[in-house]
């Protein structure tokens, strides 16, 4: 039941991603290809099925595909972002004096339990 999960997650992201395309493109250059080592020989065959003045008829269907493919309709447009200015009499002063907190506290006085005097010795010492 994973495989199957995670086959379609593959085809689902190489059709967002346009990846048929590419696949589908693969496969006419393979097929171009095949055809035309028939009857020229390798270097021939591999500048006509590369060159783009010989497109075959899946070529052709794959180019006009692309092109009358939806475009994302929200344009990813970048916004500069501004902040209002602020009130010119508005300035912050630290304070004259502070207040110190008291430096112990009795609540954590009567929970803190003091160590052992003299403290234990290890086994191994």
């Amino acid at each position: 039941m994973q495989r199957i999960g995670n086959l379609l997650l593959i085809v689902a992201l190489l059709a967002a991603t346009g990846g048929h395309f590419a696949l589908l493109q693969s496969i006419a250059w393979t097929s171009m290809l095949a055809e035309h080592l028939q009857a020229e020989s390798f270097s021939q065959a591999v500048t006509r099925t590369f060159d783009g003045r010989h497109p075959c008829k899946l070529c052709c269907a794959i180019a006009a595909a692309k092109k009358s493919e939806k475009k994302t309709e929200f344009p990813l447009a970048t916004q500069k972002i501004e902040f209002p200015p602020l009130a010119p009499g508005l300035v912050l002063y630290a304070p004259a004096a502070y207040q110190l907190l008291a430096s112990r506290s009795a609540f954590a006085d009567s929970v803190c339990v003091t160590p052992p005097t003299p403290p234990p010795r290890s086994p191994a010492a």
